[in-house]
């Protein structure tokens, strides 16, 4: 390694507890969604872009999302630019400023709001989903702003909003409205999934489907079903019917854990209050994450099928939505972002990567759609949106290490 990156290193090393006063500034700051009972993230995102102003990241350009629900009207997305000595592609750094909710407030340690540090680890809401992926970019940024080393490469961070709820407001709006901000060869690093070991880089997704699947029959007496439509009944069969398609659409992708389409039957809403009552109301939810060899048009064909197979017999009506869809093309194992990354993760590690598809959807699928090459990548314990979430203060220099050595080479 050169003489230089060995600057960076020490100058990454001796500086990550900047990062967990960072992260500490971020984490007393819910960023939450409309949906999740929040205001959205802009008193977060003002924050963190005088943070980084104050500490020499000035070059800092917004692209906000209108929202009439927050305050402000706006849902944040700026980008910090650290330019650097080729202009032949940018490399980006992708975290979302938007957490989840804290969930069962009782089964936390610690207030969910205020970092607490034990152990080499510091647990809060978000502190490792994104603030973390967040931190390491910024770190790896700072050790050449700081040290006025030019990156070879312009180094282009990115903070957005909406992750957390269907990135509308976030890469959802960004690919749809200022999509001439990602260049055809630009390196697209999305530091928002992996593995404790950060050995995983994530090249493809499964598509989703989450369906809703409203039952109306006809209410009775619980003596008298032969009066009756049974909803919940026939809701039963059909969720053994949906979940049969794992059988159907059976094909196997090792890239993926675990390697088949999964179709499961999850949220039931509440029928009847009464225990001898016949429902003639039933709505349950299905989750379904299907490999990309097949459509999502396949899928929906079949589940239509299957629920009229269910009507004919129990002479009920169903209603079919979807609370989400979507597909996500593959970045291709050979493209320069994978092979970089690999080469640096090597290189600075010692580790030999390897690439993998996931179960999840990101924000990489938005891009992969529009042909932009895309990985999902970071060391992490994979504790995001759990009670007593954290990160190890390790892994946050970890990977700004990863990322310093692909923008100096």
């Amino acid at each position: 390694m050169s003489a230089e990156f060995d600057q960076l290193k020490e100058w990454i090393t001796n500086h990550t507890r900047d990062m967990v006063e960072l992260e500490t500034k971020l984490t007393a700051i819910p960023a939450l969604a409309p949906e999740n009972g929040g205001d959205g993230e802009a008193k977060k995102a003002a924050m963190l872009e005088e943070w980084l102003i104050a500490n020499g990241i000035k070059n800092i350009e917004h692209y906000d999302a209108p929202d009439s629900r927050v305050t402000g009207g706006k849902r944040p997305n700026f980008v910090a630019t650290i330019n650097g000595c080729k202009k032949d592609y940018n490399i980006w750094i992708c975290a979302h400023l938007d957490v989840v909710p804290v969930g069962e407030k009782s089964l936390w340690n610690s207030d969910p709001w205020t970092v607490c540090e034990k152990d080499g680890k510091i647990y809060g809401r978000g502190v490792e989903d994104n603030q973390q992926g967040l931190c390491s970019g910024v770190l790896a940024a700072l050790s050449f702003v700081k040290q006025h080393i030019i990156p070879e490469h312009t180094i282009k961070l990115l903070f957005m909003a909406d992750e957390e709820v269907g990135s509308k407001y976030g890469m959802g709006y960004l690919v749809e409205n200022h999509f001439e901000l990602f260049g055809e060869n630009d390196r697209i690093l999305i530091p928002d999934g992996g593995d404790s070991k950060g050995e995983t880089i994530e090249v493809a997704e499964k598509n989703i489907a989450w369906f809703k699947f409203h039952t109306i029959g006809k209410q009775s007496h619980g003596s008298r079903p032969d009066l009756g439509r049974n909803a919940k009944l026939a809701a039963a069969d059909l969720a053994l019917r949906i979940n049969d398609l794992e059988n159907f659409f059976n094909k196997k992708d090792d890239k993926f854990d675990p390697p088949y389409s999964t179709f499961q039957p999850t949220m039931q809403l509440s029928n009847v209050e009464g225990i001898n009552m016949i429902p003639g109301d039933d709505v349950f939810c299905a989750d379904c994450r299907i490999n990309p060899n097949y459509t999502l048009d396949e899928v929906r064909k079949e589940v239509r099928a299957r629920c009229d197979a269910v009507e004919a017999k129990y002479g009920v009506k169903i209603e079919i939505s979807e609370a989400q869809a979507a597909e996500s093309k593959a970045t291709a194992e050979d493209a320069p972002v994978v092979k970089e990354l690999a080469q640096a993760i090597e290189a600075v590690h010692g580790i030999k990567a390897k690439t993998v598809g996931i179960g999840g959807g990101t924000v990489a699928a938005e891009l992969r759609n529009m042909g932009r090459d895309a990985v999902v990548w970071s060391t992490l314990e994979d504790t995001c949106h759990q009670p007593n979430e954290y990160a190890v203060i390790e892994n946050i220099a970890k990977d700004a290490l990863t990322i310093a050595y692909m923008a100096s080479n």
